[in-house]
């Protein structure tokens, strides 16, 4: 373990995270970020990127997420491609937080906790051989690539309701399947679906399979009644998996408060936690919006707040002597 104590370090990386990485570059902070082996988030498994700010002819995601970090690196943020594995909080002002990353020990006087949220998946075969050729986790991403074709959505909460009805004003026919004939949604979003002309439902049905056409994109869903066991083959060229996010908190999900289903809590439109200098950022606070531009933009919170942080709370006296800050 140094003796050495940073002033920030960021774990994550994606839109959130290199966004801190920049801000907190920027301001002389020298900040590290242990961006783990995958680096760049969800985007990284993306292509088009259309609704993403200053870029008319849009990006590609993988593109962007390397934009984004060479951004941050240029300004003298330190990459660590590894993963954390251990993360202790102090809950003094002025306390010392620590980030192990394997054998190595980041003592710092700020956490940036920006993880993500990952789709939860159905574990079908041609989910994943598929992504990005069909089958894809956000509508309000990629619904206008299947501009009057046949799509369905795959849930029965309110987040597959309102992806539903905005796929619907794209897609030729949209198909809601859901594995049970009663839906999670609240009565309203389930009403405003039921109102779409061309969004209709198919329960109790579950997918068994995604298979390509001869173009190697998405051709057909193959489907099951898991009551029946009748099969049907349903002709789409989308098809959008809303069936929940599992934020990746869990390394500090006893140290800092989080939600039912394990998104950090952070205080109103900050991005503090209850633990003194400690942030968090992006997917990971966000049941909401999960979108590409609300994630670097809670970053740069992330970071200002961190920076604000730094400024007004000193070094606690026990840990001033015998160290260098950096």
């Amino acid at each position: 373990m140094s003796d050495r104590i940073r002033n920030v370090v960021i774990v994550g990386s994606g839109p959130a995270g290199y966004t801190a990485a920049l801000y907190t570059a920027r301001a002389n902070l020298e900040p590290v970020v242990v961006e783990g082996f995958l680096w760049g988030g969800l985007l990284q498994q993306t292509t088009d990127v259309e609704n993403f700010p200053g870029f008319p002819e849009g990006i590609m995601g993988p593109a962007l997420m390397q934009n984004m970090r060479d951004q941050a690196q240029r300004f003298g943020a330190e990459l660590i491609s590894d993963l954390a594995t251990e993360i202790v909080l102090s809950d003094e002002p002025g306390g010392i937080h620590e980030v192990h990353v394997g054998d190595e020990v980041y003592r710092t006087r700020t956490v940036i906790l920006s993880m993500g949220a990952e789709h939860k998946k159905l574990g079908v075969p041609g989910e994943d051989e598929l992504g990005g050729r069909g089958v894809s986790y956000c509508a309000t991403c990629d619904a206008a690539f299947f501009r009057e074709q046949p799509t369905l959505i795959v849930g029965g909460g309110d987040s597959a309701m309102e992806e539903a009805i905005f796929l619907a004003k794209f897609s030729s026919k949209v198909v809601v399947v859901n594995r049970r004939d009663e839906f999670r949604a609240s009565k309203i979003m389930l009403q405003r679906a039921e109102e779409t002309e061309n969004l209709e439902f198919l329960t109790p049905y579950v997918v068994d399979e995604f298979a390509p056409g001869e173009n190697g994109a998405l051709a057909v869903a193959h489907l099951r009644n898991p009551s029946s066991g009748e099969t049907q083959e349903l002709p789409v060229k989308g098809a959008f998996i809303a069936i929940g996010h599992e934020p990746q908190s869990e390394l500090v999900r006893d140290q800092v408060a989080t939600d039912d289903e394990g998104y950090v809590i952070i205080e109103g439109r900050s991005s503090r936690t209850a633990r003194p200098g400690v942030f968090a950022a992006g997917d990971l606070i966000d049941p909401s919006y999960r979108q590409a531009i609300t994630a670097a933009g809670s970053g740069c919170s992330a970071a200002l707040d961190a920076e604000r942080y730094l400024r007004d709370t000193p070094l606690r006296d026990e840990e001033k002597d015998s160290v260098q800050t950096a």
